[in-house]
């Protein structure tokens, strides 16, 4: 009697594992097939968009260089609107437009990111509530690789097209790339790519150019980096470059 207690306990386990494992099975199916329709569905977007024209420039913070080159293009398309991911200063990107006579109404500085993966975190929230569809992706060349593929990564993953535009820099840049920064990024990007689905991050350190309190910053002081050729206009104390990187 025991022996088969034990004989119909043993085809109950086994009954039970199975049933388990045809779920866990229809479960794996449902999520391949929903993960299947999502990459379609985000390859015809982008596909759409990659032939519509940029309609948002979104400067990497990390060099005041790009900071001039985008004034300088806001002064050709004032209607295009910028976001700065951690750039410089704003007292600093303030005078640079007012220098470029570039509209300052449709610049926006993010001041929350403190790496090239936050860029993306806090600026790709922002770029979605303007409807952005193809964007301006603006950076230097040593830094470029990585934030490219980051930025196909996580702004392809909302439908968002990515238009690269390098910034030469002068002299030797201070930021070095290593081969495992670079895949850290990448797989960190590849995750949020699907996170990001459910989770918007915001920021709480958003100015509006037309917004930067000049008085209160020539009060306190503060230096631009050498190349954005500020002079004596910086006023005094300290400040630096963007830490975007």
């Amino acid at each position: 009697m025991r022996h088969k207690f034990t004989h119909n306990s043993s085809i109950s386990d086994k009954r039970k594992l199975n049933k388990t494992l045809q779920l866990l099975q229809k479960i794996l199916r449902g999520l391949c097939l929903v993960l299947g329709c999502w990459l379609i569905f985000t390859t015809i977007t982008l596909v759409s968009a990659s032939s519509k024209p940029v309609d948002a420039l979104f400067v990497l913070g990390g060099s005041i260089r790009r900071e001039i080159y985008v004034a300088q293009q806001a002064k050709q398309n004032p209607q295009i609107p910028i976001l700065i991911s951690r750039g410089s200063l704003d007292p600093c990107i303030w005078l640079i437009f007012q220098r470029e006579a570039a509209d300052l109404q449709n610049v926006w500085l993010e001041n929350c990111a403190n790496s090239t993966f936050d860029n993306f975190y806090y600026g790709i929230p922002i770029l979605k509530r303007w409807g952005v569809h193809k964007v301006k992706l603006i950076s230097s060349p040593s830094h470029f690789p990585r934030a490219k593929w980051m930025a196909q990564i996580l702004l392809g993953a909302q439908g968002i097209w990515v238009e690269p535009e390098v910034v030469k820099e002068k002299g030797r840049p201070a930021n070095r790339e290593y081969w495992w920064k670079t895949a850290f990024d990448i797989t960190r990007s590849l995750l949020w790519a699907v996170v990001s689905q459910f989770i918007q991050p915001q920021c709480s350190h958003i100015t509006q150019l037309t917004d930067v309190d000049m008085q209160r910053w020539q009060r306190q002081g503060f230096v631009c980096e050498r190349q954005g050729g500020l002079g004596s206009k910086g006023g005094r104390g300290q400040g630096g470059m963007g830490v975007g990187e």
